[in-house]
């Protein structure tokens, strides 16, 4: 029996599992299918990190949190959480591999994915040239012209802030209208350096060994191929919350969620569900930062220490 399983070995996980063990849980275990540091491992540039000066890549960033939160107890199983149910106190994990494992406790931090568009050259360029995280890489495009692929509010939102770096925003939707708030769409159209380039398709994201150098989008009416000859190129199609393990037989929720799916909780992380806790990009309103991931596990474990107590 665990005090506690965290499912997700990202920001959230890892700092959740630091906190727990080191506050006197004696009995964690972190699920995590691959090695620890979750997405922002991938990154290739981080310069806002608090704490850590000059570029560093997501690697460099996340080296040290494994072992940090192993010394104090914390246990790494190289295996996914297919379903999560409770019957009254206790949570019964269903392992990928067939096992099952008793928690008392359970913290949900399995993130969110970038939902791709599907154009050529996506996977080709993505980190290269390509971006889903304004805030992350904005800054590395300043003065430079940017195109954003996107039409709803967090697409607007981001095209606002790259406008306040990038000397030109190209933003590129596939329909002639917004799905966004009428007050995002004023904020936005009131950027003199944002381009509508509406009522288009992307056709390709090109580039070369150093990144992307441009994008082309085909006209619906005309079908004429423009060219935006950009560096960088920024995709807020939505994003696919991982919360899929906390599913029932009868597609129900194990905890309220959104009509994203994504996992309802309180200021302590906690769900509806009593020792049921989720923190990161798969909770509700997620800033989808690491310090902020890190925030909500450290959140998290010390109300589960709490609980438990």
């Amino acid at each position: 029996m665990l005090d506690l399983a965290i499912i997700g070995g990202g920001p959230a996980g890892l700092t959740a599992g630091l906190y727990a063990t080191r506050g006197g849980l004696k009995n964690v275990t972190m699920f995590e299918m691959g090695m620890p540091g979750g997405q922002i491992t991938g990154s290739s540039e981080i310069e806002n990190y608090p704490g850590q000066s000059g570029l560093m890549t997501g690697m460099e960033l996340m080296e040290n949190w494994p072992k940090q939160c192993q010394q104090f107890g914390l246990k790494h199983e190289m295996n996914q959480v297919s379903q999560v149910t409770k019957e009254g106190d206790i949570f019964t994990l269903t392992l990928i591999d067939g096992t099952k494992q008793e928690a008392k406790s359970v913290l949900l931090a399995t993130g969110s994915v970038p939902r791709r568009a599907g154009f050529e050259g996506e996977d080709k360029f993505f980190g290269r040239g390509i971006s889903t995280c304004a805030t992350c890489d904005g800054f590395f495009y300043k003065g430079k012209e940017v195109a954003l692929i996107g039409g709803g509010d967090s697409a607007l939102e981001e095209a606002v802030y790259l406008a306040k770096l990038c000397s030109k925003v190209y933003l590129v939707h596939r329909r002639d209208t917004y799905r966004a708030a009428p007050s995002t769409i004023e904020h936005m159209k009131a950027c003199e350096n944002i381009e509508e380039v509406t009522n288009v398709t992307v056709e390709e994201v090109y580039g070369d060994n150093m990144g992307v150098t441009g994008l082309k989008v085909k006209e619906k009416e005309s079908g004429d191929i423009r060219d935006l000859p950009v560096p960088g190129v920024f995709v807020f199609v939505g994003r696919d919350v991982l919360s899929d393990s906390l599913k029932q037989e009868d597609g129900s929720y194990l905890c309220d969620v959104n009509e994203q799916t994504e996992v309802i909780v309180d200021l302590k992380m906690r769900t509806n569900v009593p020792g049921l806790y989720a923190a990161g990009d798969v909770r509700i309103d997620a800033a989808k930062q690491v310090v902020c991931a890190a925030a909500d596990g450290a959140t998290a474990a010390v109300d589960i220490i709490e609980y438990l107590g």
